[in-house]
């Protein structure tokens, strides 16, 4: 069993930057992979980026147009998600999930795990 607790979250304003962190408990972290996902009331969750079990490999929402990072450090058990230029329209509760496997994937339905969330406002 996996236990993910993100953590970052907040209000700011528009075009500034946020880091958000998930720690993982358990032994098996570095061999899953990993993602992020986003949602707002009455949407659907949906996906934010992925990476695979070293960090090798990322996969991100076309949406992003380049302004978010993800990262994962797999000795300290945690993922992180690096949000620039952040938009009015970036506001969500972000979610980390964990898979698995450990190939990146895009849907919620890879994931076998899921945090709480963590809220983010952004301001215009």
């Amino acid at each position: 069993q996996v236990q993910l607790v993100e953590s970052g979250g907040g209000l700011v304003q528009a075009g500034d930057s946020l880091r958000l962190s998930c720690t993982a408990s358990g032994r098996t972290f570095s061999s899953y992979a990993m993602g992020w996902f986003r949602q707002t009331p009455g949407k659907e969750r949906e996906f934010v980026a992925a990476i695979n079990w070293n960090g090798g490999r990322t996969s991100y929402a076309d949406s992003l147009e380049g302004r978010f990072t993800i990262s994962r450090d797999n000795a300290k058990n945690t993922m992180y998600l690096q949000m620039n230029s952040l938009k009015p329209e970036d506001t969500a509760v972000y979610y980390c999930a964990a898979r698995r496997s450990p190939i990146v994937a895009a849907t919620t339905t890879k994931y076998d795990y899921w945090g709480q969330g963590t809220q983010v406002t952004v301001s215009s």
